[in-house]
């Protein structure tokens, strides 16, 4: 009787729970589960630790004013509005490694590499690991400088004295601070649940978004809010939707199976699932990062005694902020543009066409070897229309958002919360990959 009860309990929780519950009565699961949440309280713990010779107060006031340094502040979780050593994030590695996956198919070493397998991953892994060391001691450079220009800091490398010195500490402290972080990403992949570098940049945002929609609650009418709440909903459905979308397509796998002296020619038929953003959110970290350098460097040139340079400078300044139509206009084509470029680049890494023809399969009425390649191409050419205007919508909604109802917080939510969903999900994939080889029924 306990045993029916518990069964009808069972069938009663949704799937969401039943999974974590039956995960957490698996001793290695359990581990897993508690070594990951230990890494991202220790991550949050890293966030809140400033580099030295900061004006926290001055820090607080510009944030509160400018909106892109707000936006860039919920994507580090408050780690930049502190400037904390963890201010920059993983976003330098992550940069490296799309520097890396674009070079794959253009250095012909690297693509020898890619093709060794585990061995090869390894190693271009540390040429990545490598890369992020002066791309993030970069990127700290130019945050300190942007943060010194708008007065909240001491000018940077004044002389080779004491605040030259200073300046070093605060690079240096900012680019440990990245490495510390990826470190601890590598930690949770190895031995947590999930994709390590993605669950941080969770963390971050998750970590942030509380403060925004207090702000915003406290600071707007209940019928603004309630369309926030709608906007919200219906960006997470569609995400949702458009990341588990895909077109299948057929695949026929033929083999010589040898009985009793005879010859017999078995067949099976499986799919190749062809995602319709299958970028994921990659395409939308770069264009924002991309869309971040002009008024970076704009803001250097707007003081400039010539004329014309000051005065480009300040357009850019101006039309690329998260307020102007035109800022938005350009994500979207950055976006959409980026999206093709990163699935070709990724697609022609698999060689899909190429491992059929090895593994003897075929797709029914298309000739193996360059033929299915192109098919592929024309198949994934048009889906990923598809995909990257999805992408585009989903950075572009923002704006909608902040027109129609007014909050400020609607303008920094949808990219957020496309890498919230994401992340979500592939923890939840591998979550369930491991509960069906302990012979449960996951929640997929």
């Amino acid at each position: 009787m306990s045993f029916a009860r518990s069964e009808k309990q069972q069938g009663q929780r949704p799937a969401l729970i039943q999974a974590m519950i039956d995960a957490w009565y698996q001793p290695d699961l359990r581990t897993r589960l508690l070594f990951t949440f230990a890494i991202l309280v220790l991550f949050r713990f890293i966030a809140h630790v400033p580099v030295p010779g900061v004006d926290l107060a001055g820090l607080q006031r510009l944030f509160q004013s400018n909106q892109l340094l707000g936006m860039l502040d919920i994507f580090s979780g408050g780690a930049m509005r502190n400037l904390s050593v963890a201010a920059m994030g993983v976003y330098p590695y992550i940069t490296s490694s799309i520097i890396f996956q674009i070079m794959v198919p253009v250095i012909p070493r690297l693509k020898e590499l890619s093709q060794e397998g585990e061995a090869g991953r390894r190693q271009i892994n540390k040429y990545t690991h490598w890369l992020t060391v002066p791309v993030a001691f970069g990127s700290a450079y130019g945050q300190l400088s942007l943060l010194s220009r708008l007065g909240v800091l001491d000018p940077l490398w004044p002389a080779l004295g004491s605040s030259g010195m200073a300046s070093l500490s605060m690079v240096l402290s900012m680019t440990a601070g990245t490495m510390l972080l990826v470190w601890l990403g590598e930690l949770i992949t190895e031995n947590g649940i999930g994709n390590g570098i993605s669950l941080i940049i969770f963390g971050g945002i998750v970590a942030g978004l509380p403060q925004v929609f207090g702000q915003a609650l406290f600071g707007n009418n209940i019928t603004d809010m309630i369309l926030v709440a709608i906007f919200g909903l219906a960006v997470v459905y569609f995400i949702v939707v458009f990341n588990e979308a895909q077109r299948r397509i057929p695949v026929q796998y033929g083999k010589n199976v040898i009985q009793r002296g005879r010859v017999y020619r078995q067949s099976g038929a499986s799919h190749i699932p062809l995602r319709i953003n299958s970028a994921g959110m990659i395409p939308l970290i770069f264009a924002f990062s991309i869309l971040m350098l002009p008024p970076t460097i704009a803001s250097y040139f707007q003081q400039s005694s010539n004329a014309t340079v000051a005065g480009i400078a300040d357009f850019f300044a101006r039309n690329l902020g998260p307020t102007e139509p035109f800022y938005w206009i350009v994500l979207f084509w950055l976006v959409v543009g980026f999206t093709f470029f990163y699935t070709i680049v990724i697609f022609q890494q698999q060689n899909m066409a190429e491992n059929l023809q090895k593994n003897g399969g075929f797709i029914p009425g298309i000739r193996p070897g360059p033929p299915t390649h192109e098919y592929l191409m024309r198949i994934l050419t048009r889906i990923t229309w598809g995909g990257s205007i999805f992408l585009g919508l989903v950075a572009i909604v923002p704006f909608f958002a902040l027109i129609l109802t007014g909050v400020q917080a609607s303008a920094i939510s949808s990219t957020a919360l496309l890498i919230v969903v994401a992340v979500v999900l592939d923890t939840m994939r591998q979550l369930q990959s491991q509960l069906l080889q302990r012979q449960y029924e996951g929640f997929m």
